[in-house]
C-alpha cells in the first residue's frame, strides 16, 4: 500500500484552493433585491374567492328556480309510467333542490343557466349535494326484518 506524503506543494495547492473557494463565497452583494410597483399592486387572480363576483339579484334567483324546477321535472318523469302522478310526487323535491342550489348561486351560473341554457360543471356538483340534501328529509321506508322469529308450535 501506498501511503499519502504531503508535499510542500501539495500543501501550497490545497491551500490555495481552500482560499478561494472561501473569498468566493464570501462575496455577496449587500444590495436589497429591488421590487418594481408593478408586481407589488398587482393581485393575483384566485378562482377560488368569490368574495369579489358580482352579486346574484333576487330577480335572477327566483327565474333560476322557476327554469330549474319547470325543467327537473319533466327529466324525472321522462321514463316513468305513470307520469301524471310522478310529476305531482317529483315537484317538491325539484323546488326544494332548486331553492338548496340559489343559496350560494354564483352570477356566472345564473347567466349559463338562464340565459344560455346550459349546467355549469359547478351546478352539477352543487345538484349531487343538493339532492342528497332534499331526499333525506324524507322517511325511509323501513326493510326486511330478518331477525329470528321464535316459532309458534
Amino acid at each position: 500500500m501506498k501511503t499519502l506524503i504531503l508535499t510542500k506543494k501539495s500543501f501550497f495547492t490545497a491551500l490555495t484552493c481552500l482560499i478561494i473557494a472561501v473569498a468566493v463565497v464570501g462575496c455577496s452583494d449587500d444590495k436589497q433585491p429591488e421590487t418594481t410597483k408593478s408586481t407589488a399592486t398587482k393581485t393575483v387572480y384566485n378562482p377560488f374567492d368569490h368574495s369579489h363576483d358580482v352579486k346574484v339579484t333576487d330577480e335572477q334567483k327566483n327565474k333560476f328556480v322557476q327554469e330549474f324546477a319547470n325543467q327537473c321535472v319533466p327529466r324525472e318523469v321522462k321514463h316513468s309510467d305513470n307520469k301524471e302522478i310522478d310529476a305531482k310526487r317529483y315537484a317538491m323535491p325539484c323546488t326544494c333542490i332548486a331553492k338548496f342550489l340559489m343559496k350560494d348561486l354564483t352570477a356566472d351560473e345564473a347567466e349559463k343557466f338562464i340565459a344560455e341554457h346550459e349546467n355549469a360543471q359547478s351546478l352539477v356538483i352543487k345538484y349531487e349535494n343538493a339532492a342528497y340534501h332534499c331526499l333525506q328529509q324524507n322517511a325511509q321506508p323501513k326493510g326486511p326484518n330478518f331477525t329470528r322469529q321464535p316459532s309458534v308450535n
